[in-house]
């Protein structure tokens, strides 16, 4: 049976990565992969590891039906490269640190996460940190619409 990893990074792991690997998780259930699925997050800083995401990231996720409550931030480590398949960047200052954490032979696993979104008008996840609460509701449409395209994206792999 085939398996997948994805990582889903952002800067904190508040607020962009917790809601798309909440969104991501909901969709493999949903699918009936989460024996072939495995999905996380980290940050690229160590600020916030141990907190739970934003209280505004959870807030506007419960509107939908995603439970972030339950994830914890980490930072990501050099190990993360061998253990998933997908690291996916929420934008370009994630890439950037991410290749300086990842081994040269693994660099190609490093993704932005809009590069699955169909038709997307921004090739990054805006971070909402600073602002209000309709920035959070725009991370949850850029992760529902980006999640459902790496989704589509990763079955071939899955069919065995």
């Amino acid at each position: 049976m085939t398996k997948v990893s994805v990582c889903f990074v952002c800067l904190g792991n508040i607020c962009r990565s917790p809601t798309a690997e909440a969104v991501m998780r909901q969709l493999v259930d949903a699918a009936g992969l989460t024996d072939r699925v495995t999905v996380d997050s980290a940050g690229t800083g160590n600020w916030h590891v141990g907190e739970a995401p934003d209280e505004r990231s959870q807030r506007a996720g419960g509107k939908r039906g995603y439970d972030l409550a339950v994830l914890r931030a980490r930072q990501i480590a050099a190990r993360d490269f061998d253990a998933f398949d997908l690291i996916v960047a929420m934008d370009d200052a994630n890439v950037t640190a991410l290749q300086q954490v990842a081994p040269a032979s693994a660099r190609d696993k490093i993704r932005l996460l809009m590069e699955f979104a169909p038709n997307a008008q921004q090739r990054v996840v805006t971070d909402p940190y600073f602002g209000g609460e309709a920035g959070f509701e725009a991370v949850l449409d850029q992760c529902e619409a980006a999640c459902s395209g790496l989704l589509a994206a990763l079955r071939p792999q899955l069919v065995d």
